[in-house]
């Protein structure tokens, strides 16, 4: 009689409704490629609303095209579009121009985008800042300090924080929610 080691067998391989089982790239959503040029060309287009004085057309125009496809250097071209525009639209302006925003077609995705681009600066101008203001010790330990430089990335930070609290205040806290679990970055 043959016996068979029951501790051996797989269930997950028989189950069809087992996590083994499941095709990860389903949860990925399909985002359209784009090319560094593509976003050099767009983001030369936002700078020229930018320049028009038109702060509110060049925010929407950033939110509505954000390169999901991108390659990280497009990526991050957009990126400090999106920080220009942030730091070119006056604190008393943020509010009344994310109310627009929001209760225009697609306002939602795009605050949610917009969402992305904050928590992205952030995490840049931290990791930019504690780079600069670390030094390595002869412990083996790194002691971060403030001194010399990195109050450039403190005004991006401010400005960002600024943003934020405004976005929360309109959006809601769904907005942060949606923002972690949505796989496409920026």
């Amino acid at each position: 009689m043959a016996t068979l080691n029951w501790r051996t067998i797989n269930i997950d391989a028989l189950d069809p409704d087992s996590p083994a089982n499941f095709d990860l790239s389903t949860l990925t959503p399909d985002v359209a490629s784009a090319s560094t040029a593509d976003v050099q060309s767009l983001a030369g287009q936002i700078r020229q609303l930018l320049r028009a004085g038109d702060n509110e057309g060049a925010l929407q125009g950033a939110l509505e095209n954000p390169p999901y496809g991108a390659d990280e250097r497009g990526k991050d071209i957009h990126l400090a579009t999106v920080i220009e525009i942030l730091q070119s639209i006056r604190q008393s302006e943020m509010s009344p121009i994310l109310s627009r925003i929001y209760s225009a077609p697609g306002g939602t995705e795009a605050l949610d985008v917009l969402m992305k681009y904050i928590y992205k600066g952030m995490a840049q101008s931290n990791t930019a800042n504690t780079a600069k203001t670390m030094t390595p010790q002869a412990t083996g330990f790194s002691q971060i300090h403030a001194r010399g430089g990195g109050e450039g990335g403190g005004q991006a930070m401010s400005v960002l924080l600024s943003w934020h609290e405004k976005l929360v205040e309109i959006a809601g806290p769904g907005c942060i929610v949606r923002v972690m679990t949505d796989r496409r970055t920026v």
